[in-house]
């Protein structure tokens, strides 16, 4: 990683050749698109989530684009597999230059009086529990190894909290307070920022009405549309790389212009 100042004068700051990924949530939606686009940028990439064959399949596509690839299947909510995750990483390819911690999920409820103590559970272990130990685990190892970033992806819901997902909007939220304390905890070397995504076109779309959400984006959203899921990955490029040398501990809305 460079140092003050960024990447030498007259070299790429988005080029993150020789440098390694390891994206959570990695084997589909706006995790894939990362995958694939901090491997066009020129990282080797490790594919990390709960289903080995998609895992797999993600993995073949970075290794299409002349990149290194691991796949590696696990449960981000769960403490005890993620100490394994990272020994495996760093068995393989000896350091991890960029965590992105995307793997995330919500469950559908009515009433807020519906949800039960383990969907509580579920939700905030993997999109908050799991990011903390796993950015407890590998920033250590980033500051030994003479820097890194760390890349957050929470929710534009952990500032407009919405009651039929309060769960996860709170567990973004969480997400949020825990990318600048990790700033502060692992810096000046290893940089810890935030992506807060609005509504992107991933799988989890097919639950929406569709018709409602247009009218509603149409609305008010500035751009008028919902996100195509590789238009997160500038987003995720200059966090990754030299590009954002100065900058730690940002939340940066990449939503569309949600008002």
């Amino acid at each position: 990683m460079s140092g003050p100042g960024g990447s030498a004068a007259g070299t790429d700051r988005f080029d993150l050749t020789g440098r390694v990924a390891l994206v959570t949530g990695g084997s589909r939606g706006l995790g894939r698109s990362m995958a694939l686009g901090l491997a066009e940028a020129g990282a080797d990439v490790i594919v990390a989530s709960r289903k080995i064959d998609a895992c797999r399949a993600v993995a073949a596509e970075v290794e299409a684009r002349g990149r290194r690839a691991l796949a590696l299947a696990v449960n981000v909510s769960h403490w005890d597999e993620l100490e394994g995750l990272v020994e495996q990483s760093y068995d393989h390819f000896g350091r991890v230059d960029v965590l992105v911690n995307n793997a995330g999920m919500s469950l559908l409820y009515g009433d807020l009086g519906e949800v039960t103590e383990p969907m509580w559970d579920k939700v905030v272990g993997l999109n908050l529990k799991g990011p903390f130990r796993l950015t407890a685990l590998v920033g250590p190892r980033m500051v030994a190894d003479g820097g890194g970033s760390v890349i957050n992806v929470s929710s534009t819901g952990s500032i407009r909290p919405a009651p039929f997902m309060l769960p996860y909007d709170a567990a973004k939220a969480g997400l949020n307070a825990l990318t600048v304390g990790f700033a502060h905890a692992y810096g000046p070397t290893v940089r810890v920022n935030c992506i807060m995504a609005g509504p992107f076109f991933t799988d989890v779309s097919k639950e929406w009405d569709l018709e409602s959400f247009d009218v509603e984006v149409k609305r008010r959203h500035a751009l008028g549309r919902g996100g195509a899921p590789d238009e997160v990955v500038g987003a995720a490029l200059y966090f990754a790389s030299d590009a954002s040398s100065y900058t730690t501990g940002a939340l940066l809305r990449v939503d569309g212009g949600i008002p």
